[in-house]
């Protein structure tokens, strides 16, 4: 199945060097080196990932970023020099899923694409909704692996695929408590590492987009110095 992936950089020899290792893939690059000309590609293209740079001529990344999550659920990775703390909590709230750094090494960015390029194309190809549950509903909140959408309360909540990943293995889990180590690992599909928070800024993502009160959480609860669970 053929891979479509966009990548957005106004430095030529960034987008350059991202399209070479990614065809050496075998993977169909669609480069651009500004946001209007990338946003054209997206509304005529079908991706499956896209890979921003923050700084560009005519828009800055996160607000691209932004634009495309309002119809598109694929993975989003942010590229730039930039390495502001601020800056990459403010990427993954408007929904990216990764955040890398200038200079990169290639070897990281391949890994980091195809790690993204499984989870989603896993999550939207049936098979794991052909063996298991492809829908859970309780007490307000529906989720579909079918149709990969989440409703709260009727309300629609705009979630990237990481964050449906996390939502729906908890769900799946529902009575359980799983670990940080074992959510990780099962989502992203890497080895845990001990001083790794990207579990718990995920999880706080989550409950605001789904209005939980930080103390007292209705679903996604905190149970200390073991993991998360929904009850």
């Amino acid at each position: 199945m053929s891979v479509d992936v966009l990548v957005v950089d106004d430095e030529t020899a960034i987008a350059d060097l991202v399209e070479l290792c990614l065809s050496n893939e075998g993977y169909t690059v669609h480069k651009f080196y500004t946001a209007a000309d990338a946003l054209a590609c997206v509304r005529r293209t079908r991706l499956d990932l896209a890979i921003l740079d923050v700084m560009l001529p005519d828009m800055d990344g996160f607000t691209l970023c932004q634009k495309i999550r309002e119809e598109h659920l694929f993975p989003i990775v942010m590229l730039t020099a930039r390495v502001e703390d601020m800056d990459k909590i403010m990427g993954l709230t408007l929904g990216a899923d990764d955040y890398i750094t200038k200079p990169f090494n290639p070897l990281e960015l391949v890994a980091r694409v195809k790690t993204q390029l499984r989870r989603y194309l896993r999550y939207n190809s049936g098979e794991t909704a052909a063996r298991e549950t492809a829908e859970y509903d309780f007490r307000g909140l529906q989720i579909s692996q079918t149709t990969h959408k989440c409703t709260l309360y009727g309300e629609e909540l705009s979630l990237t695929p990481l964050e449906f990943s996390i939502l729906w293995y908890l769900c799946r889990k529902r009575g359980q408590v799983v670990s940080s180590e074992e959510l990780f690992e099962a989502v992203w599909g890497e080895a845990y590492m001990d001083s790794n928070n990207t579990v718990m800024s995920h999880i706080a993502r989550l409950r605001e987009k789904m209005h939980e009160p930080s103390r007292k959480p209705k679903f996604i609860k905190t149970v200390w110095g073991v993991g998360y669970t929904i009850e």
